[in-house]
């Protein structure tokens, strides 16, 4: 048990940022990790070119790291947004416009998991046409991730960090993925339990992780306070991440937390080489 014993991907959105997209795989790849995440990378447009895409799987190729986790299209991520698809008018289309295009590019480099963020509840909005319009969507995403063999991952952020988000609980996100599958008969939307998140919310984790194992599809961690490394804050994490184990979770971690005043490459000394190859 232990950190040895999980099977851990690095988000390039986050680590090795100060290097340019192209060049985080390789990164990664130098200091051991073989499975990768990002976010949606060109937050200006959810089509890009045919030619960054393909650029973008050169790059995971040539470096020998599988992407394992991808966003869809959600505004400006890093940024004050959070998610398109309940967002109506322009944003709401351009998530629609981006369904398809993220899901062809996980199919081409055999992503099988792709991130859906909710959006933030806007002025003037009535919070039920948004979640009628993120149900929607959802649903199109859902089917869309089912066509390649994935699964569509709800995900509960933090109320302090995030403050007109509205899934900002465990059985916030649970509820609205409750309700994809019912909508759709695939049962393939699922749980991403980020416990930094859902620590920054004061829950339970370990209640959490009971409940919800099941329905969870992907794991994300970073320690608090701080968004740190593991060990940098005051988090259990191998523990909470054994009690996953042993509630039947056999996906991925995804190392989604910040390095700060160091180099990315100097943030894994809390996991032994050894470890950071995907399994």
């Amino acid at each position: 048990m232990g950190y040895p014993d999980q099977r851990f991907d690095v988000n390039l959105s986050i680590l090795f940022t100060e290097l340019p997209l192209l060049e985080r795989p390789a990164a990664a790849a130098a200091a051991g990790f073989t499975a990768v995440e990002l976010w949606w990378p060109w937050i200006e447009t959810p089509t890009p070119p045919q030619a960054e895409l393909d650029a973008l799987k050169k790059a995971l190729d040539d470096a020998g790291t599988q992407l394992v986790g991808l966003n869809f299209y959600a505004g400006q991520l890093p940024g004050p947004d959070r998610g398109a698809l309940s967002v109506p008018g322009t944003e709401s289309d351009r998530f629609r416009a981006n369904i398809e295009v993220a899901a062809d590019f996980a199919a081409s480099v055999g992503c099988t998991a792709l991130n859906a963020l909710y959006g933030n509840r806007v002025e003037g909005a009535d919070p039920q046409v948004q979640d009628a319009l993120a149900l929607e969507n959802l649903v199109l995403a859902a089917r869309a991730a089912d066509r390649i063999g994935a699964i569509l991952l709800v995900e509960t952020l933090n109320k302090p960090e995030s403050p007109l988000y509205p899934l900002v609980s465990a059985p916030a996100a649970i509820e609205v993925i409750d309700k994809v599958n019912a909508a759709t008969g695939l049962g393939n939307a699922k749980f991403l339990l980020d416990l930094y998140h859902l620590s920054m919310n004061g829950e339970d984790l370990s209640q959490v992780i009971k409940a919800y194992a099941a329905k969870t599809g992907h794991v994300q961690i970073a320690d608090n306070p701080g968004r740190g490394a593991p060990g940098t804050g005051s988090l259990p994490l191998e523990q909470l991440l054994d009690e996953l184990k042993d509630a039947g979770y056999a996906g991925r971690v995804g190392l989604e937390y910040k390095p700060g005043d160091r180099p990315s490459a100097d943030s894994f000394d809390w996991l032994p080489a050894s470890a950071r190859a995907a399994r």
